[in-house]
């Protein structure tokens, strides 16, 4: 009996992971298909990049006031709400001629994806048994880097292939398919009581959540400054036909990543998060030095995904302990972070390309994750990193 009660419902955090799959998919897609994307609506590849910008920018602005208007609110119905958001804008983005309206299907994307993101981590929490709360946020988690892994490359040699149009097209279709799986497998919850709740403010000022937020704002901003343009950057390289294969290295390092993160996360959230930006950092030198060698930008890939695949896991770990009972709030401040990061990435980018060209890239990342590395030593220790440190 004790062996059902304490059994992770895998399935259903599965599915979970498929939404945060299907909505990294979404945001992400178009920057390994700028040049069609731009040369099918006639505008160059940094405006085409704004696709991620506005995605982000519906995230950003619709995070913290939707969490706070539906916490109330059942779960699944708003989760299936989030996925049918992910259906309506693919496949608007996969019909439409127009770039105006693709911008906006986009940020109905975004809207989708900031109120998803703000629900998956406490969701995955909920399903679970407690001492196994750890392990299947890892696991609700695992569709990020599945996305970069899988999806992004496939996605990216589906639309060389057949046309960027219909890889949107099938997006729409999985979700679609999701809806189903969620109605099967994943359970209904009631919203929060109408209790007193803490402001924004007031968890703003709790001790540890500043320097998280800091971290997540530097880190994701320089991911997304080299991310959103890598078509670009690996081109400058000569490696335009190579971009699919670069990507699934990253993204499958990004597995191995959110494998590790989920075994140790419970006592090691610092150090983790510290050797995540020293990776980084050691990647985005060797894409600034390299003069094009491939295995070198390959390698660069591999550390970056260890870097990066479990990021997403260890931020919302490090918001959610800091934060304590306010942690939902707290959850909507790293999205509203991260996204404010893809915004500012895609934007940023742009700018970099157009005047430093995309040797500029690297340093500016290497500036950003320099900042991320000073506020991380001001995040609050786990109480198990506590007792390692003070054994006695």
């Amino acid at each position: 009996m004790t062996a059902q009660v304490d059994r992770l419902p895998v399935a259903g955090l599965c599915a979970l992971a498929v939404a945060g799959f299907v909505t990294i998919l979404t945001e992400a897609l178009p920057a390994g298909l700028l040049p069609q994307i731009g040369d099918s609506l006639g505008v160059s590849e940094a405006m085409a990049g704004q696709w991620i910008s506005i995605y982000a920018l519906g995230s950003l602005l619709a995070a913290i006031p939707l969490t706070a208007a539906t916490r109330s609110w059942r779960r699944r119905p708003l989760l299936l709400g989030a996925i049918i958001g992910f259906a309506i804008a693919n496949l608007i983005t996969a019909l439409t001629a127009s770039f105006i309206t693709a911008l906006v299907a986009r940020f109905i994307g975004g809207v989708s994806a900031g109120l998803l993101w703000a629900l998956l981590a406490g969701y995955a929490v909920r399903m679970a048994p407690s001492r196994l709360a750890g392990r299947a946020m890892a696991i609700a988690m695992a569709g990020t880097p599945l996305a970069l892994s899988i999806g992004i490359p496939a996605g990216t040699f589906l639309g060389i292939l057949a046309g960027w149009r219909l890889t949107f097209g099938l997006l729409s279709v999985i979700a679609l398919l999701l809806v189903g799986w969620i109605i099967a497998k994943v359970p209904d919850f009631a919203g929060e009581p109408e209790t007193q709740r803490p402001s924004l403010a007031q968890v703003f000022a709790v001790p540890g959540v500043r320097p998280v937020l800091a971290v997540t704002l530097c880190f994701v901003l320089a991911h997304n400054l080299l991310y959103t343009y890598i078509a670009p950057l690996l081109t400058s390289h000569g490696m335009a036909d190579q971009i699919d294969g670069v990507l699934l290295v990253f993204g499958g390092a990004g597995l191995v990543s959110v494998g590790l993160t989920g075994a140790l996360i419970d006592k090691w959230l610092r150090p983790l998060t510290f050797a995540g930006i020293n990776l980084f950092l050691a990647a985005a030198f060797i894409l600034a030095w390299t003069t094009g060698a491939p295995l070198a930008i390959y390698g660069a890939a591999l550390i970056w995904g260890l870097s990066f695949g479990g990021a997403a896991t260890l931020f919302q770990t490090a918001s959610a302990r800091a934060a304590g009972p306010a942690s939902d709030v707290a959850q909507a401040m790293i999205v509203t972070a991260w996204n404010i990061a893809i915004a500012s990435g895609a934007i940023m980018g742009g700018a970099i390309l157009g005047t430093a060209g995309t040797g500029g890239l690297p340093w500016v990342g290497i500036a950003l994750l320099t900042g991320a590395a000073g506020s991380a030593l001001c995040m609050k220790r786990s109480p198990s990193e506590l007792q390692l440190a003070n054994p006695r």
